[in-house]
């Protein structure tokens, strides 16, 4: 076994290879951009060697960086973890050539297996299905639309190149065909420096079937059963589990074989997965997608079906020894479900979200375990992949492990970042999912159902409490009425307070507390009225159903609960200068308190339909137009990337554009003004 392997990698992954080297009682060394210097694979690691500025490019992307980081700290070999250069052939090669270990498969696999077109030759000769699609390399457009025309639509383009759903693109009508290819070509090249794509038929209402397998330099190869990876949303997986409801024994035995024939179709070595896209009504009639030639972000699930830790054995693999046992020793108990946590707020479109951790509780042990990069105080920026954590659990059937990974996904808090925590839970909970009746359309087709609709009024509540806190007891445990700021008065009501909370895009709620001494609070919810007036001349407030009353339960340390109409609701809080921060079951919302007329002033000169703001923290890639251009309705004008992905910002009207504040490569927050439209009759 190695005494140094260096982690190339950040995050949760880095934590999680760190962990198992401890484990074994070899030395890790992790690396870090100036984005990550405070970060927790960072404190957690041994050592670690700064190798860059923020940008992926200029850091966790540079091969000469990685490479003399391991070699000023004595390293033996490199774990890539998955992403950035954990399929680059080119960096698996130069560890080699630098006499470092590559903990992964050799450079030759790396890159069959990376070109999708030359993959699917590879395997399809070795005897295993393939999904029909275009052939050759390096097809122009032209050859991409006629290829796409001869399969038949709907077809779904992918980069040969990279993985993760990174530039996939589904087209059904091919009047789209040109644009998609280009937006594909271009996402293609911004996450793996190659464009190169290929089209393949589209098969409707498709599971995602993957097999885990595991070679040694020794020809041995076992498959480590299947994961189940049908819950996507933008091709991306969000949920994972092991093993697949749909396989029956002699259908996990026929795929698992074929992954075997594939991985030794390229002459594999360590821990890889072969990704199947599978008919629903047909689990028998399957299809070769891909090889991932790394370990993969669900790999918690096989992990605890099997009891094997897939970390370990890719060192044990990549040192030289053996599997463990051959294929009749393996066995799958149990059922396992993960979830991944990412940075991005469901209700807004899933646009990437970020700000930093102000408070942090990840649920651990009883079938539950959290990977996670996350750490109390650290910002998350744009400049990475949004994923954060990944919350998995385990129980003796699927029924169990779900039921716990619903009620753990209730118990994560992330304070200050919006995460999808709360829309995960709630996809759990869909009939369908319950069922076991997915597909890789599911999620896009009920995610609208899965978005609470506005913020519930009992948020506004225990904000309004947290502005109001209980009276402290003096030591002989009494509270002089006279010395707590609730509004009591001898002989009268108390006085009842106002508090005026906004969200985005929303009218302010106003709500009325009055605060006994003994901790009962009694609430009335409106709207505030017309922003423009002031904050005292908004009227009689009408009572909304079903949250008159409430009591505060519990203030402690971060946790309030909160009882209201007989239903308890918990939450966490963290202060903050601009707002408060509440998470309940998953879900956070943001809730700043303003005065309306404050409110309505910010931004009043640049406000309107006209103006174009900037949907996420992210950078602008492509301007495509000019100060005096005319533009259509609904005309591409900008896209903002963050974090791997792209928005794209059309004109919301005809007209001219009149300004435009930023250039192509600019940096710019969320809601910064991107751009303004004046309407075609006032231009």
């Amino acid at each position: 076994m190695f005494s140094t392997v260096l982690v190339a990698n950040r995050g949760e992954i880095a934590v999680r290879v760190i962990r198992t080297l401890r484990e074994l009682g070899v030395r890790s060394v992790a690396v870090f951009s100036d984005a990550d210097a405070d970060a927790r694979h960072v404190r957690e690691a041994d050592t670690a060697v700064r190798i860059g500025p923020a940008p992926a490019a200029e850091s966790y992307l540079s091969v000469d960086r990685l490479l003399d980081a391991a070699r000023r700290t004595g390293a033996e070999a490199v774990h890539p973890g998955y992403g950035f250069l954990a399929e680059n052939a080119v960096f698996a090669q130069a560890c080699a050539d630098a006499g470092l270990v590559f903990i992964g498969p050799p450079a030759s696999a790396i890159s069959l297996m990376g070109d999708k077109i030359r993959a699917k030759e590879t395997v399809a000769a070795a005897g295993v299905p393939v999904v029909p699609g275009s052939l050759g390399s390096g097809l122009t457009d032209g050859q991409l639309e006629a290829a796409a025309r001869e399969i038949g639509m709907p077809v779904l383009l992918k980069p040969s190149a990279g993985g993760g759903g990174k530039g996939m693109r589904l087209v059904r009508e091919e009047t789209l065909l040109a644009d998609e290819i280009a937006a594909a070509r271009r996402e293609a090249r911004a996450s793996f420096g190659d464009d190169t794509l290929l089209v393949e038929r589209w098969i409707d209402r498709p599971r995602h079937i993957e097999i885990q397998v595991l070679a040694d330099g020794h020809g041995g190869v076992v498959h480590l059963g299947e994961r189940e990876c049908s819950l996507q949303r933008r091709h991306q997986k969000i949920i994972e589990e092991a093993p697949s409801v749909l396989l029956d024994e002699e259908t996990r035995a026929s795929m698992g074989e074929a992954a075997v024939q594939a991985a030794r179709s390229c002459g594999y070595v360590g821990a890889g997965t072969v990704e199947f896209i599978v008919p629903g009504n047909d689990p028998s009639s399957y299809y070769f997608m891909e090889m991932n030639t790394r370990l993969q972000v669900e790999h918690p699930v096989t992990e605890l079906v099997t009891g094997l830790d897939l970390v370990e054995w890719q060192l044990r693999v990549a040192s030289g020894d053996r599997l463990p046992c051959a294929q009749a020793g393996i066995a799958l108990t149990g059922h396992a479900v993960e979830a991944r946590v990412c940075a991005e707020d469901p209700a807004r479109g899933f646009l990437p979200s970020g700000g930093t951790v102000l408070a942090l509780h990840e649920p651990q042990g009883g079938g539950v375990r959290t990977d996670s990069g996350l750490s109390e105080g650290v910002p998350v920026g744009s400049t990475y992949d949004p994923m954060l954590s990944k919350v998995i659990a385990y129980g003796p059937d699927r029924a169990t492990a779900l039921r716990r990974l619903r009620a753990a996904l209730a118990d994560t808090v992330v304070l200050g970042v919006p995460t999808n925590a709360g829309f995960l839970r709630r996809l759990l909970a869909h009939p369908a999912v319950a069922a076991g009746e997915l597909d890789t359309g599911l999620v896009e087709r009920e995610a609208d159902g899965l978005v609470p609709d506005g913020v519930p009024e009992e948020v506004y509540a225990a904000a309004a409490l947290l502005r109001q806190p209980p009276p402290r007891p003096s030591a002989a445990g009494w509270v002089d009425p006279f010395s707590v700021p609730s509004g009591w008065r001898l002989g009268g009501t108390p006085a009842e307070t106002f508090h005026h909370f906004r969200v985005p895009g929303r009218d302010p709620v106003r709500v009325g507390l009055r605060t006994a001494v003994d901790g009962t609070a009694a609430l009335t919810f409106g709207h505030a009225g017309d922003r423009e007036e002031p904050a005292d001349a908004c009227g009689p407030l009408p009572s909304l159903p079903g949250a008159e009353r409430a009591r505060l339960v519990e203030v402690s340390g971060p946790r309030v609960v909160v009882e209201l109409d007989g239903v308890t609701h918990t939450f966490s809080r963290a202060l903050s200068p601009d707002g408060i921060w509440l998470g309940r079951d998953g879900d956070t919302w943001h809730v700043q308190d303003h005065d309306p007329v404050q409110a309505s002033l910010s931004g009043a000169s640049r406000s309107g339909a006209d103006t174009l703001a900037a949907p996420m923290p992210g950078t602008v890639t492509v301007v495509k137009v000019a100060v005096g251009d005319e533009v259509v309705a609904g005309q591409s004008l900008l896209v903002v990337e963050a974090m791997k992905m792209e928005h794209v910002i059309s004109a919301p009207h005809a007209g001219t554009v009149t300004e435009l504040d930023v250039t192509a490569g600019a940096t710019v927050a969320m809601d910064q003004i991107l751009a303004v439209v004046a309407p075609r009759e006032e231009a």
